[in-house]
C-alpha cells in the first residue's frame, strides 16, 4: 500500500484482471444458468435414446435433477464470482488510501479482503469447472466420464507446480512448499 514507484500500476492492473476474468466467468454462469431454466420452463421434450445404458437415463424426474443440478451449481459459481469482484472493487479502492494509524484501513484489512476475493473467485472457477461434466450428463455417462478423467490431470497441474522432479505445493501464504 506504499507508494513504491511505479511498482503500484502491476498491482492495479493484476487487481483490474482479476475483476475482469470473474466478470467474464459471472457472465458465463448467468447466461447458461438463463439457458438451462429456459430449457426446463419450455416444453421442449428430449427425445429418448435407443439405448439408456450408453446414453443414461432419460426419465422426466432424472432430466429434471440433472438441470436443477446443473443450474444450482451456475447459480453459486455467479454467486462465488459476483461477490469475488465487490472484494477485489474495495481492495482496489482502499489500496490507494494514505496509511493513518487511526484510520481503519490497514494494510492487515486490505489484505483480508483481497484474500477473501482470491478464494471466491477459485471457489467459483472450481464450481463452474465441476459443472462442465455434469452439463455433460444431460447426454450420458460415457461423456462425464471422458471429462471427467481428462479434466483431473488438467486441474492436477494448474495446483501443483513441479521443477526438479518433486512436486510443490502453494499455501496459503504463497510460500512453496515439498508436496508430501
Amino acid at each position: 500500500m506504499q507508494d513504491n514507484e511505479k511498482k503500484n500500476i502491476l498491482a492495479v492492473q493484476t487487481l483490474r484482471n482479476l475483476i475482469m476474468g470473474s466478470t467474464l466467468m459471472a457472465t458465463t454462469s448467468i447466461l447458461l444458468s438463463a439457458g438451462l431454466a429456459a430449457i426446463i420452463s419450455s416444453t421442449y421434450s428430449v427425445k429418448k435414446p435407443l439405448n439408456d445404458a450408453v446414453y443414461g437415463a432419460h426419465g422426466e424426474f432424472m432430466v429434471a435433477l440433472k438441470y436443477v443440478t446443473i443450474l444450482t451449481i451456475f447459480m453459486f459459481s455467479f454467486f462465488c464470482h459476483s461477490l469475488s469482484i465487490r472484494f477485489v472493487n474495495q481492495v482496489n479502492l482502499l489500496i490507494n488510501t494514505p496509511p493513518d494509524p487511526m484510520s481503519m484501513v490497514t494494510s492487515e484489512y486490505v489484505s483480508e479482503l483481497l484474500e477473501k476475493g482470491f478464494v471466491l473467485n477459485t471457489v467459483g472457477n472450481r464450481l463452474f469447472y465441476s459443472a462442465m461434466p455434469l452439463l455433460l450428463w444431460i447426454f450420458g455417462p460415457v461423456l462425464v466420464f471422458l471429462c471427467s478423467v481428462t479434466m483431473v490431470p488438467v486441474l492436477y497441474n494448474l495446483d501443483f507446480v513441479f521443477g526438479n522432479g518433486q512436486g510443490k505445493i502453494m499455501n496459503r501464504n504463497g510460500e512453496i512448499g515439498d508436496f508430501v
